[in-house]
């Protein structure tokens, strides 16, 4: 993403610079740091485990001087101290929090006078395998989805919502938006194995009291690591997934 060209200042003490909200082991925080050369970046959590990471590959980039990270609950209403950034990055972070609208109205007053909200949500959920694709059930990978947006309708209902209208409601004027799609075909690339297989394994763990018995066989003939049939030793994969970018000030 494009943040309208601007630098992002040298943060002194604990101001300036940019915070990453949610953001797990880095991928964001360490894409910030390249795209901002001069600038210090505020990596928050919830987990321990993550920030441990995170800052190990800070360490090992030789960046880690320009990274601080804090363990923090973002579903309290009063966050810990994150400074006064210029930059605040959210990246499919917002909907897992318990009251965003909280969250948004702690952002706006988070932000720097001036400064930039960049929030990137998924726009549905990622697929790898071909219609009719051999060794599965036909439409195996649909049920799941399917089963899976009945957990997230229970357990993290802001998924895949509008956030424009709940941006402007938190005091923010929205700068723009787009979707940006993925769209890989017939591919034995492992990453987009590793990718199929994490993502399948969380679909397992929400649909598995909906599918049928014969749906989930399928579904563990693909996640079996050691079987002929595992998704891992595919050539036909494909990756297509779209997310939803909002610019908001």
């Amino acid at each position: 993403m494009r943040i309208r060209g601007q630098a992002v200042p040298h943060a002194h003490a604990h101001g300036g610079g940019a915070v990453g909200l949610g953001c797990g082991t880095g991928a964001g925080t360490f894409a910030l740091l390249d795209r901002f050369p001069g600038a210090r970046i505020t990596a928050a959590d919830a987990s321990a485990a993550h920030l441990r990471r995170l800052r190990a590959t800070s360490c090992a980039l030789g960046v880690d001087d320009r990274v601080r990270t804090v363990l923090a609950d973002l579903d309290q209403r009063d966050w810990p101290d994150l400074g006064r950034p210029d930059l605040v990055w959210a990246s499919a972070s917002l909907h897992h929090m318990a009251d965003s609208d909280q969250a948004l109205r702690n952002v706006y007053d988070l932000l720097a006078p001036g400064g930039l909200f960049a929030v990137v949500e998924l726009a549905g959920f990622p697929r790898f395998l071909p219609v009719g694709a051999p060794s599965e059930q036909p439409g195996l990978e649909e049920r799941c989805h399917a089963a899976s947006r009945q957990f997230h309708a229970h357990h993290v209902p802001h998924r895949g919502v509008d956030w424009g209208p709940m941006l402007t409601a938190a005091g923010f004027s929205l700068e723009g938006e787009r979707t940006v799609t993925v769209d890989i075909e017939g591919s034995r690339n492992p990453v987009i194995g590793a990718y199929a297989l994490g993502t399948l394994q969380r679909l397992r763990h929400r649909a598995i009291d909906v599918l049928s018995t014969y749906d989930v066989a399928a579904l563990d003939r693909l996640l079996d690591t050691d079987s002929p049939h595992s998704i891992l030793r595919r050539d036909d994969l494909a990756a297509h997934r779209a997310h939803r970018l909002g610019r908001a000030s």
